[in-house]
């Protein structure tokens, strides 16, 4: 049996609503490379994130912006 935890997927309201960005800002960030890429579900058109990726991303930001305070 395998004892990992099942990962959290989130849709895209969710990871709008976790990271306050607009739709359009998070695919540029996307597209550049800035932001983690979607997944598409197996058989469908759903795009979801890793809750993990997106908690990590988020970390991520608030570390460099305490960095860059003086």
């Amino acid at each position: 049996m395998d004892d990992q935890p099942t990962p959290t997927l989130l849709r895209l309201p969710a990871v709008l609503a976790r990271t306050a960005l607009s739709r359009s800002r998070l695919y540029e960030l996307i597209r550049a490379g800035r932001f983690p890429a979607p997944v598409k579900l197996a058989e469908s058109s759903i795009n979801v994130w890793s809750a993990d990726a997106v908690s990590a991303w988020i970390a991520g930001q608030i570390n460099a912006n305490k960095d860059s305070k003086p």
